[in-house]
């Protein structure tokens, strides 16, 4: 399973690759596997540093909104890190 958090596109250069924003990490990623055009400021999910789908503004923002709330709740104590990693423990005895 790949968990993909939505990242904001920053620049596009001449040769299709952007440079995108995951929850204030920059890095640069190819936008050739995406059909249709893509502008700054629209949201793709990518996966090992090729951007794989764009999606909706709203629907991103919602998502990262919810990552944020995670991090903080795991922050805070109130999720542990292994919670919802099932096996975790029998794996790692």
């Amino acid at each position: 399973m790949c968990l993909s958090i939505p990242s904001e596109i920053l620049e596009i250069d001449e040769l299709n690759n952007a440079v995108v924003q995951t929850l204030g990490v920059k890095r640069r990623v190819s936008l050739d596997l995406i059909a249709e055009p893509c502008k700054v400021g629209d949201f793709v999910l990518i996966h090992v540093g090729v951007a794989m789908e764009k999606i909706d503004k709203e629907y991103a923002k919602e998502s990262i909104k919810a990552y944020q709330e995670i991090v903080q709740q795991m922050q805070s104590g109130e999720i542990d890190e292994n919670e919802g990693n099932l096996g975790y423990h029998e794996l790692h005895r």
